[in-house]
């Protein structure tokens, strides 16, 4: 873990998308982070289908979760 140096701008832009996702803002930037590197090493993949591969690759599936 370490300490990253943001602007302010993104800083509120991040606090905003948070409060509408309901994730913390430390968790709204890593989302952030983490579909940018996906998108960098996917430069033909849209942000749908990022999103769809992410959920293809988690461990745990919907059916898991009404099966209780």
């Amino acid at each position: 873990m370490g300490i990253v140096k943001i602007d302010d701008a993104l800083h509120a832009e991040a606090r905003r998308a948070s409060a509408v996702m309901c994730r913390s803002i430390n968790a709204q930037a890593e989302f952030w982070m983490k579909i940018g590197m996906l998108a960098e090493a996917n430069p033909t993949l849209s942000f749908s289908d990022i999103i769809k591969t992410q959920y293809a690759a988690a461990p745990l599936h919907i059916a898991d979760l009404t099966a209780a």
